[in-house]
């Protein structure tokens, strides 16, 4: 069966609209990252397998095909003042391509050319320094950390010197906790790899006996040849890790960022939560699809724990910002191409 689909997956993307695709070398993208990519998923567009990009040496728009339609991935990593143009031009060459987990700015420009733009969900910011762990309502956050340490664990960035199997042990143990083992999503994640990419950092938390507990590694954020941030990219514990494993590792990242001068630290996308009209022309229907997809309690037992996610990050306390998803027909079988590119099903 999966060999059919196969076949016909191919079938439906060679009839979808022909995009010109840029050759870029993965160099060139993450060159191209270093000067534009200010936004949580830049990092994740370039280094991701199986994308296509449009666009030129100095810009492009990511995207990935299924069912006959093209999915942009984020906004274009490009000038902010081009990106406007390399939407144009990806929408008239692209026959109506669907944008997915865009910012405002991206969101505008489209909603100006007929689209309808619908919440998809909110990225977490953390903005430093002014944002730190003081204060009442980060109690349980410093409790975690305190626990932690008073338990004999200990926290450290991993400069290449763990192994690559106890990391690969430790990812293998945590995929057994999911409610989907057989794969990861994509798309708007991309698999995770025992290896760090350039300029990737990760953090790692080891118990009392030394053993690795759990990992957290993070993206660049990207401004002008300067890394300005990091965003959240992959975080793997053990299964019977304390709760405050996690918390507490990502408060020791956050603190070192801080101290380090970073100035914005992103979670990532909570899927679905607020997802409150846009103030754009949007779909109702996909909207209300959303609020029931979140509140759900099948989803989150079977598919996906959109609501644990969500409480998780708030856990922080950072700046919630909508981000969005576009389209300009948003039929049922567009979203199944969607669902199916992010391996949601």
């Amino acid at each position: 069966m999966p060999s059919l689909r196969i076949y016909f997956d191919k079938i439906l993307e060679g009839a979808s609209p022909k995009v010109e695709r840029q050759e870029l070398t993965h160099v060139e993208r993450l060159a191209i990252v270093r000067r534009h990519g200010d936004f949580s998923l830049a990092y994740s567009t370039a280094v991701q397998a199986k994308l296509s990009y449009f666009g030129d040496a100095d810009g492009y728009i990511a995207f990935g095909t299924k069912m006959k339609h093209h999915f942009a991935l984020g906004d274009p990593v490009a000038a902010p003042a081009r990106r406007p143009d390399y939407i144009r031009r990806f929408v008239e060459t692209a026959g109506d391509p669907w944008f997915v987990q865009i910012g405002e700015e991206t969101a505008r420009v489209l909603a100006g050319l007929g689209y309808k733009v619908n919440r998809l969900g909110i990225d977490t910011r953390l903005v430093l320094p002014e944002h730190d762990f003081s204060g009442k309502r980060n109690e349980t956050v410093r409790y975690s950390e305190r626990w932690l340490l008073k338990k004999g664990f200990s926290f450290d960035e991993d400069k290449r010197t763990i192994h690559l199997d106890e990391i690969q042990r430790l990812s293998d143990n945590w995929r057994g906790d999911r409610i989907v083992k057989r794969w990861e999503m994509g798309f708007l994640n991309r698999p995770f790899y025992d290896q760090l990419g350039t300029d990737m950092r990760r953090f790692v938390l080891h118990g009392p006996d030394g053993d690795l507990i759990a990992l957290l590694d993070f993206d660049p954020i990207c401004r002008d040849g300067k890394v300005i941030g990091y965003t959240t990219a992959f975080k793997r514990k053990h299964i019977d890790a304390s709760p405050h494993a996690e918390i507490g590792l990502t408060k020791f990242a956050v603190d070192r960022f801080r101290e380090e001068g970073i100035s914005v630290v992103t979670l990532g996308l909570s899927p679905l939560v607020d997802v409150i009209p846009s103030g754009f022309a949007e779909s109702d229907f996909w909207r209300n699809t959303f609020q029931r997809a979140y509140s759900s309690p099948w989803v989150n037992r079977r598919r996906f724990n959109l609501q644990g996610q969500a409480a998780f990050k708030r856990r922080f306390h950072g700046v919630e910002e909508p981000v969005y998803v576009a389209f300009r027909k948003g039929t049922y079988i567009e979203m199944l191409g969607l669902l199916r590119l992010v391996k949601a099903i």
